[in-house]
This record gives structure tokens, C-alpha cells and sequence, in this order.
């Protein structure tokens, strides 16, 4: 009933067809911890530059 009420899913399928897509996507996604050590962050890069030039 919960995760029914969460999902806002019309039935116990639907929880369950969403609870599994969300399984597979989260197991599709790179583990972070693979990329240490691959230096992919440019070491110029500043954000706070990037964020002086936005206004709100």
C-alpha cells in the first residue's frame, strides 16, 4: 500500500514493473569508484569563475 501510495501506481504490477526497471537502471550505471585515478577533472577548472558570470 505504501510504495503504491509513493509511486502513485494503480496497481501492485505497476509498483512492482517500476520497482524493477529502477533495479536494472541503478545496476546500468558506471560505480564511481571505477574512474580514481583517471584524472578527469581538469585541474583549471574553476566554478566559481563559471559562477560570478551568472545572474539569478
Amino acid at each position: 500500500a505504501e510504495a503504491m501510495r509513493l509511486t502513485k501506481a494503480r496497481t501492485k504490477r505497476e509498483v512492482v514493473d517500476q520497482a524493477l526497471r529502477e533495479l536494472v537502471n541503478g545496476r546500468k550505471k558506471p560505480d564511481i569508484r571505477e574512474f580514481r585515478g583517471m584524472n578527469l577533472i581538469d585541474p583549471d577548472y574553476d566554478y566559481k569563475k563559471l559562477r560570478a558570470g551568472r545572474s539569478r
